[in-house]
């Protein structure tokens, strides 16, 4: 039977350390925590299958706060300037939330729970925060206030929902939900992302191949049909090739400059109030993958809202809260008209389907939801269905934009032979009427 190593806690927050046989990591779970410990880390044992003792993962390390080292009674702290600390990613604050959470469900004080996480997470910055927010609770502070002093890792939506959770006494069922919220957002990133890899690939292969053929090789060309045609004109194909390439091996550096400085233009105008709208208005009537973006935005807005309503935070505060978390400016705009709209009493239904940006079943969805007083549920629903759907999406994006890209790259390489090939035959042919 498989053995496993695991670093738990007991009641009093002292940690322990041992090996357990369990079928799975489940089980082993499971199986500590009948020990009366509260697991943080856990995985396979080494030496499991030659009967040999097995050996402890290093889940965690017994290192003080980041950077501190110790020598006899001398301590010595050294920080790192914020620039060169780690970023925390949101894989990284998802797991500790998570950990947290169980921590809080297990019956561990909060404050014995976030030592726990300081000593054993290997996040540089995390540390440094969790080592802050610890001084900070136990200075009398409340949790949600210790979290705002890390805006860059704890956004609005996650120390509203925390207050929350605080004030209804449900922390660990609203760090819970924090962390299934973090899963399904990472779940859709990645997914787009993934959706995005072959096509960038494709493209940067296209434009590796033609500027490797346009500098290197039709210059070679051009000197053959210099001295082979005798100033004979060559065919429209064949000279635009020709043109491209002096221009490219003439003015290249002024191209990328050029490019630059339009790329440079063009993400200043989308800082802008009105850029940043126009340019979220294209995204999401953009062909193709406007769909994408348009369910992506959807689902991620419906899963807030209903999270944060779910959760027990005021309908206002929560509409203000998906309104400064969308990253959208079009729905940023629909949200602070569904606010206004709530703040005289009305309906959200109104608002949302006046924006044009919502399809008829989510709003019908909102409505219901009104009505029946579900509305939390219902906007659970909508994010739901609306996962799926970008899941479909993206799988028939791939589908498309793959023959589209081998298609592309055919083109622009069967040009540059085509190209070559008309001078040649050309040759071909006057030789053989001078034999």
């Amino acid at each position: 039977m498989p053995k496993f190593a695991y670093i738990a806690v007991d009641s009093a927050g002292k940690e322990s350390r041992g090996t357990i046989e369990a079928p799975n990591q489940a089980q082993a779970v499971a199986k500590v925590r009948s020990m009366g410990l509260f697991p943080t880390a856990i995985g396979a044992a080494g030496g499991s299958e030659g009967g040999g003792a097995a050996k402890p993962a290093p889940a965690a390390k017994r290192a003080g706060p980041a950077g501190r080292k110790s020598m006899g009674q001398m301590k010595i702290e050294i920080k790192l300037p914020k620039f060169l600390r780690p970023k925390v990613k949101q894989k990284d604050l998802m797991t500790l939330t998570r950990q947290l959470a169980t921590l809080v469900d297990a019956g561990l004080p909060l404050l014995r729970g976030l030592h726990v996480l300081q000593r054993q997470t290997p996040h540089v910055t995390l540390k440094e925060a969790l080592a802050g927010m610890c001084e900070s609770v136990e200075s009398g502070s409340t949790f949600s206030e210790s979290l705002l002093n890390y805006p860059k890792i704890f956004d609005n939506l996650y120390v509203n929902m925390v207050r929350a959770g605080e004030a209804g006494g449900v922390l660990e069922v609203v760090l819970n939900r924090l962390a299934e919220f973090a899963e399904k957002a990472e779940k859709i990133k990645n997914k787009v992302k993934g959706a995005m890899v072959y096509p960038i690939v494709v493209l940067i292969a296209a434009v590796g191949i033609t500027g490797f053929l346009l500098v290197a090789v039709i210059p070679k060309f051009e000197d053959i049909f210099n001295d082979l045609l005798e100033g004979k004109p060559l065919p429209a194909i064949t000279q635009f090739v020709m043109n491209a390439s002096n221009a490219v091996m003439n003015n290249g550096l002024t191209v990328v400059l050029g490019i630059v400085a339009l790329v440079v233009l063009f993400k200043l105008f989308a800082k802008t109030k009105v850029g940043r709208y126009l340019v979220d208005t294209a995204k999401i009537n953009a062909p193709m993958f406007g769909s994408l973006v348009r369910r992506t935005a959807v689902a991620r807005m419906t899963r807030t809202l209903g999270t944060l309503l779910a959760s027990g935070v005021p309908v206002l505060q929560a509409i203000n809260i998906v309104r400064d978390t969308t990253g959208n400016e079009v729905l940023v705009r629909a949200m602070q008209s569904v606010h206004d709209a709530v703040k005289e009493g009305e309906s959200m239904t109104a608002p949302l389907a006046a924006s044009k940006v919502f399809p008829p079943m989510v709003v019908s969805m909102v409505e219901v939801g009104e009505e029946t007083g579900a509305l939390p549920d219902m906007l659970m629903r909508v994010a739901n269905t609306y996962d799926d759907e970008v899941d479909n999406a993206v799988a028939g994006l791939t589908s498309v934009i793959e023959p589209l890209m081998i298609i592309m790259l055919a083109v622009i390489v069967g040009t540059i032979v085509i190209a070559m090939f008309m001078p040649m035959i050309q040759i071909i042919t006057t030789l053989g009427s001078q034999a």
